[in-house]
């Protein structure tokens, strides 16, 4: 009976000593697997505590309080185009305020064409000078002294006089010209560059006979007109005067055709707000096969509009 006790005592034993033994095993082999975890991403040992950090912590807000209030009059048009121009918020909110029926991005877009403000007003050196997108209007000008680089004659074939354009402009003229004849049209420039003097003088022989209101809504001030830049062309078809070109079978197709040329046509009815001149349809500006024709296609209506919003940085 004591033998047999004897005997239990020590299996008993074995099999605690086994048991621990198992334990001891597993305890390590845990150890080892949290080890080479860390080893292999120690950031998840930082995730969990920082988990209730990142809960505590306030993110830093956008905007301060003054500029969110004017932001939300706005409806934060600042992150839906990228022309907003912080600089001009106040601007914004004040045109708003009286044009309650204009969209949000032409508030901006207005605003940054300058036309909250009258015309001749604030004005500053044109940019781009000596490029195809040369922006010129009642708010840009250049100085007397400016003379567009490369000017080059028309073709006599298609002018009525000795006219020059600055070369790229007018090669792209003579091809127009070219293949609206082969076409059966007649598309003649009758005024394209005019010096600073030429149109001081014009100007101001318009202003004694129509007064200077009148005079504004047909003919820049000096520094002022596109013609200075070498990339604009009146147009007739050596028919009728070009102030009837309008009426003209060439005029349309000028509409269905000059983008392809790279030219414009500059003054209409529709940005007549924008530009502050009545409606011209013999008057076409130069600036280059790709933007012409990318504003057809997004029916941009004026140069101002594209100007600023893909080339004003």
């Amino acid at each position: 009976m004591k033998k047999r006790n004897k005997r239990r005592k020590r299996l008993y034993r074995l099999i605690r000593l086994f048991l621990t033994l198992i334990f001891i095993i597993l305890l390590i082999y845990l150890v080892y697997l949290g080890i080479k975890s860390f080893i292999k991403n120690p950031e998840n040992t930082n995730k969990e505590n920082n988990k209730t950090e990142e809960k505590n912590q306030i993110e830093e807000p956008k905007y301060t309080k003054e500029e969110d209030e004017k932001l939300k009059k706005l409806d934060y048009i600042n992150e839906k185009v990228n022309y907003f121009k912080w600089e001009n918020i106040d601007r914004y909110i004040s045109y708003k305020e009286k044009n309650q029926d204009l969209s949000n991005e032409k508030i901006v877009l207005y605003v940054n064409i300058g036309i909250d403000n009258d015309f001749y007003t604030n004005i500053t050196s044109s940019p781009n000078q000596n490029t195809n997108t040369i922006l010129l209007n009642k708010y840009y000008a250049v100085d007397s002294s400016f003379v567009p680089k490369n000017l080059k004659d028309i073709d006599p074939k298609y002018r009525g006089k000795y006219l020059q354009m600055t070369e790229e402009a007018a090669n792209a003229f003579n091809s127009m010209a070219k293949d609206a004849k082969e076409q059966g049209y007649t598309i003649r420039a009758v005024s394209t560059y005019r010096s600073y003097s030429y149109q001081d003088g014009l100007y101001n022989r318009y202003v004694a006979s129509d007064g200077k209101t009148k005079a504004d809504t047909y003919s820049a001030r000096p520094g002022h007109s596109e013609h200075h830049t070498g990339l604009a062309v009146d147009v007739d078809n050596a028919n009728l005067s070009y102030t009837s070109f309008g009426k003209t079978k060439e005029f349309n197709w000028m509409k269905e055709n000059a983008y392809k040329y790279g030219f414009i046509l500059r003054y209409t009815e529709e940005n007549e707000f924008i530009t502050g001149y009545k409606n011209e349809p013999w008057h076409y500006r130069y600036v280059g096969v790709e933007i012409a024709t990318k504003m057809k296609n997004e029916n941009i209506n004026s140069f101002e509009e594209y100007y600023f919003m893909y080339l004003d940085k």
